[in-house]
């Protein structure tokens, strides 16, 4: 019998010595890092909400209870019995029951409503019918990729559960070192933007912390170097992923090309990015004539691999690594990436790239922590002139542009990223129209942008307390509103616009790297009373930076095929800053200022030489902390 046998075998004495004498348990075993209890009993679990909470904290360990397939109330009359406990106003669009594991997934419009309070009408729901309810919400905005995403999820699971049993048992094995050390070795995003990437060790474990590309460059993360994957992909324990931006996502499937079979941590909104923005990315590659990366079946194993973990659940993710995930208010689900390391040995925490400040979208950056010892921080905007614009002159500006393209009969073309920047600028938008500071004309959505806001309203809880509330209500959601008009017709209904009225055109990419705008430049740019605005950064090497910078003269899509061309940009070029998902110079000081508690070492990544430079001198003399600006393939040890 294995170590985890023996160990599981003692949680069950353990589990039911600790239960009251008529609730029996059949099983236990690890999925993931959860600890699962099987009973022939769950309604007895369900009357008594304390003994889960209290089991989990005498077991320091995450638990489901799920019931035994004798103890379920057959599907069809379980589903006439849940929507009798369910409010009708809590608008359940769908009911799927998983006999293997005693689980109906409740979709509904209203979830809190399907919860209840502290969780009584999920409880009631498992008193009646003895399955285990797991909520998940029915978006406003119908999302193809949510969809599709939960339905490979509901399809593969099966080889899900066999991922997450393996993956349990790999947490929970015993220690093979008793050595004790941290170390970080850095294999992109250091003294550059773009693929992010770096190694956690420890003497019984590596983790690989965002695995992106480097936008207008084909560099990737130094992954063939020992550290990494040079010992082969699986001698990676976990991959931990901050947020879905290119920079730092788009090359985890590769590693599943290369053999990696193990978990993915980050949020469910990251997951389901995922499964959009990494498609794309192979779409556009293929598109231009380059050889994608993977396959876009490499994509489908990374979802297949990614466990969740919502803000705030402290989580193990290995034998001695404990993993927690904060708000980094950047994007949607974009999180702080916190690792308690041993028995109180160590503590690192990745930023990812944050923004300190509340925006329209997000409430700002956690920085309470119980312990950090080391942070690794994004410099982005770390120079020291880079202080962006406040967010409300910022848009001041932004309204003026609009105004004045507007009034000479021109059209506004703003390159956005299509999560994050592109929803902002919709609310900055919606709301300058409703209250009459710029004249109602359509707002054209380009590339993945709609599909993108469609999961931002799925996922209401990781945005700004009022922007959630108004999305439960239809009438105000500010996404629906009827300016907005997704482009679904491709070429031909860009150059109809362009020949149209004065109008936005929000389209992806953000950088001009790519996609859709390079047709609205062809169409738009020879119009010297349209505007081209820039309100996000771009990165160095790309089109957009050197547009930003002066050039007129840009490559575009010859007529035939494999051949381009160059065209003179003629329309205004301008830039607002202010709407940027990163902090700027004085937010990454106010960050590092405001921690509780203050890290004694910083390490400087992300961001051209000079930002990183720029901020580790700062931060070593305003703040006396021991800092470092590291170039890629550097290793640090901490203990």
């Amino acid at each position: 019998m294995s170590s985890v046998d023996t160990q599981l075998e003692e949680l069950k004495a353990e589990v039911t010595a600790e239960l009251p004498p008529d609730i029996s348990v059949s099983d236990v075993t690890y999925e993931g890092p959860e600890l699962v209890i099987y009973t022939r009993d769950p309604k007895r679990f369900a009357q008594d909400s304390d003994l889960i909470r209290d089991l989990a904290g005498k077991l320091r360990k995450r638990i489901t209870v799920r019931p035994d397939p004798a103890a379920l109330s057959p599907a069809g009359e379980a589903k006439d019995r849940i929507l009798d406990v369910i409010p009708e106003e809590a608008g359940v669009t769908d009911l799927d029951f998983h006999e293997d594991i005693g689980e109906v997934v409740i979709e509904a419009q209203k979830p809190g409503m399907v919860i209840g309070r502290h969780g009584a009408t999920l409880r009631e729901i498992t008193q009646e019918v003895g399955w285990t309810p797991e909520v998940v919400r029915t978006p406003p905005i119908e999302s193809s990729t949510v969809s599709n995403v939960r339905n490979f999820l509901k399809q593969e699971r099966d080889d899900r559960r066999q991922i997450l049993e393996r993956v349990g048992r790999q947490i929970h094995r015993e220690q093979l070192s008793d050595e004790e050390w941290v170390r970080i070795t850095t294999l992109g995003c250091c003294r550059e933007v773009g693929r992010a990437a770096f190694i956690l060790s420890t003497a019984e474990t590596r983790i690989l912390i965002d695995c992106g590309d480097k936008p207008g460059s084909d560099d990737v993360p130094y992954l063939q170097v020992p550290e990494a994957l040079g010992a082969g992909a699986n001698s990676l324990d976990a991959v931990v992923l901050t947020h879905a931006h290119l920079d730092h996502s788009a090359l985890i499937p590769l590693l599943f090309k290369y053999g990696y079979d193990g978990p993915i941590y980050t949020t469910e909104p990251t997951r389901d990015l995922m499964g959009l923005l990494p498609l794309d990315y192979l779409d556009v590659a293929a598109k231009e004539g380059r050889t994608p990366p993977y396959e876009s079946e490499m994509v489908r194993e990374a979802i297949k691999h990614t466990i969740p973990i919502e803000y705030g659940d402290v989580t193990d993710i290995a034998p001695d690594v404990k993993l927690t995930f904060h708000n980094a208010g950047h994007i949607l689900g974009s999180a702080v990436t916190h690792f308690h390391i041993g028995d109180g040995l160590y503590n690192v925490a990745f930023s990812g790239d944050i923004h300190y400040e509340d925006t329209r979208l997000f409430n700002g950056a956690v920085n309470d922590f119980p312990r950090v010892e080391t942070l690794v921080l994004e410099s982005t905007y770390g120079g020291r002139n880079d202080y962006q614009t406040d967010q409300a002159d910022a848009e001041e500006k932004l309204i003026e542009a609009i105004n004045e393209t507007h009034e000479r009969g021109g059209k506004v073309v703003i390159p956005a990223f299509a999560v994050g920047r592109s929803q902002e600028m919709m609310l900055v938008i919606e709301e300058a129209m409703r209250n009459g500071k710029i004249p109602s004309m359509p707002v054209h959505l380009d590339g993945m942008i709609w599909e993108a806001t469609a999961i931002h309203t799925t996922y209401p809880e990781y945005l700004r307390d009022d922007l959630r509330d108004r999305i439960f209500h239809e009438d105000d959601n500010p996404f629906l509103a009827d300016e907005f008009n997704h482009i679904d017709g491709g070429d031909d209904e860009r150059r109809e616009i362009a020949d149209g009225e004065p109008c936005i055109v929000l389209s992806t990419s953000g950088m001009v790297t790519g996609g859709p705008i390079m047709s609205w430049l062809r169409h738009v740019g020879p119009d010297p009373d349209s505007r081209l605005l820039f309100v996000g950064y771009q990165a160095q090497g790309t089109l957009g930076n050197r547009i930003q910078n002066g050039w007129d003269e840009i490559p575009v899509e010859g007529d035939r095929v494999g051949r381009s061309d160059t065209m003179k940009l003629e329309m205004d070029v301008k830039t607002v800053d202010g709407f940027s998902g990163h902090a700027d110079r004085q937010g990454l000081e106010n960050f590092v200022k405001t921690m509780n508690p203050r890290p004694e070492k910083i390490l400087c990544v992300h961001g051209d030489e000079r930002s990183v430079q720029d901020l580790s001198s700062g931060l070593y003399h305003d703040h006396n902390l021991r800092t470092f600006a590291p170039k890629n393939l550097e290793t640090f040890r901490f203990r």
